[in-house]
């Protein structure tokens, strides 16, 4: 079940979902490939600024996860199932500009 939260910090429910501000990230909470705290180390302004730009990038969609990330000389990266229902994974740099978005082998 989806819930909208209505609260400007970050909050982890038991369904596993992420919202900042506006933003709801489903999921955000992954199991898979993803390394642990490590792979969390963001705030949720940081974390909501990421989502924010990687759904621009891709002209909206559903934000799946969002990771710190090193790969492509990224910061962030962030999976976005986009309208048409294919999944990317979109990497951003410390100023949260995309650096590329390639498709998610992982779906």
């Amino acid at each position: 079940m989806v819930r909208k939260m209505l609260v400007g910090a970050a909050a982890v429910g038991a369904t596993g979902l992420i919202a900042f501000g506006g933003i709801t990230v489903a999921g955000a909470s992954t199991g898979g490939e993803d390394d642990g705290a490590v792979s969390h180390a963001y705030t949720s302004d940081q974390a909501g600024t990421a989502t924010e730009a990687a759904l621009a990038a891709t002209g909206g969609g559903t934000a799946n996860s969002v990771e710190t990330d090193g790969e492509n000389g990224a910061t962030y990266e962030v999976e976005i199932t986009k309208p048409d229902g294919a999944t990317v994974d979109v990497r951003l740099d410390q100023n949260f500009e995309v650096v590329v978005i390639e498709g998610d082998g992982g779906s």
